[in-house]
């Protein structure tokens, strides 16, 4: 497992082999009871039974918005000291935090990688970001 530098933006290098970890920074971070902030994570590639299994548990049938929580506390493996990621640590992330994870499940699972391509609005110039990396935040 390999954890993101701090402060510093993380860049995901192809490897040979497939990548199954995917280090991040949150944009704010999650607050803890004793107030420490929480924004170095790693999210691991999701599995056929962790989509599988949250669909038969009875807050996904009650409120289908509640899968994201789910699936979010499957596979996000480690953020920052905490002993563990459990559902009411993904509940208590910001808004702009939870939308970031959302995007990351996204990309690793669907595109496999975090990075994307963008252009520079100033000059047009065209290079690749990788969107897991740190960003500023409001606290």
């Amino acid at each position: 497992m390999r954890a993101p530098p701090a402060g510093g933006a993380v860049t995901v290098a192809p490897s040979p082999g497939l990548s199954t970890e995917y280090p991040f920074v949150l944009p704010r971070g999650y607050v803890d009871s004793s107030g420490t902030v929480h924004r170095e994570g790693v999210m691991r590639l999701a599995t056929a039974r962790d989509e599988i299994a949250p669909q038969a548990d009875a807050r996904v049938r009650a409120n289908p918005s509640y899968l994201t929580v789910l699936l979010l506390e499957r596979t996000v493996v480690s953020l920052g000291t905490l002993h563990e990621v459990g559902g009411y640590v993904i509940e208590g992330l910001f808004a702009s935090d939870l939308a970031f994870l959302q995007d990351l499940y996204r990309r690793i699972n669907q595109d496999g990688h975090t990075s994307t391509e963008v252009d520079c609005p100033a000059c047009g110039h065209d290079f690749t970001i990788d969107v897991a990396g740190d960003a500023p935040g409001e606290s």
